[in-house]
């Protein structure tokens, strides 16, 4: 591991830049700022979800996506860095097909909700698919690997998908779009 921050201020960024992984500086608001900034945000997500409580096979895998989350977050950070690999990708598609295997074919739009944890998943997965969408915009400009795009692609569905599990283990059920309600 590199150098520690020792002190957490350093007055570099007073003027809009900040630092990337390979020491160059850029504009806080730059393109690879806000992807890499969004998958940190996700990460923090995670971490909002693991502070309730959650079945033990969902909690070992969220625990390991914030991991690979913060590789994520380092690959985006260092230009030409690769951290995810195809593998990853496959092992969120192997947990999804999991996951989904047991829940009922959807009908119905769902809304946000089915409880706090449920809930709490369902605000990291549109976190993951904004982070997804600013590295697609990133790599617009810049090289951005596939496995990037695709294990936040990937990523997003399984948060979906987990969300209504854990509706479901929640005892509230999943809330469904009511689109033929009546208004005033």
């Amino acid at each position: 591991m590199g150098n520690r921050l020792s002190r957490i201020y350093t007055r570099t960024g007073d003027d809009g830049s900040t630092g990337l992984g390979d020491g160059s500086r850029v504009a806080k608001d730059a393109a690879r700022v806000n992807a890499f900034g969004s998958v940190d945000e996700a990460n923090s997500a995670l971490g909002v979800l693991l502070a309730v409580a959650l079945p033990d096979d969902v909690r070992t895998l969220l625990t390991t996506v914030q991991h690979q989350l913060f590789d994520l977050g380092g690959e985006l950070c260092i230009p030409g860095h690769a951290a995810i690999q195809a593998s990853d990708v496959g092992a969120l598609e192997q947990q999804l097909d999991h996951y989904n295997a047991t829940l009922p074919a959807l009908k119905e739009f769902i809304l946000p909700g089915g409880g706090e944890a449920a809930a709490r998943c369902h605000l990291a997965r549109t976190i993951v698919r904004r982070a997804e969408r600013e590295t697609v915009t990133l790599a617009r400009l810049e090289t951005v690997r596939a496995e990037a795009l695709h294990y936040l692609n990937r990523l997003s569905d399984l948060l979906f998908v987990l969300a209504r599990v854990l509706a479901r283990a929640d005892g509230h059920g999943e809330v469904l779009w009511q689109h033929a309600r009546r208004h005033g």
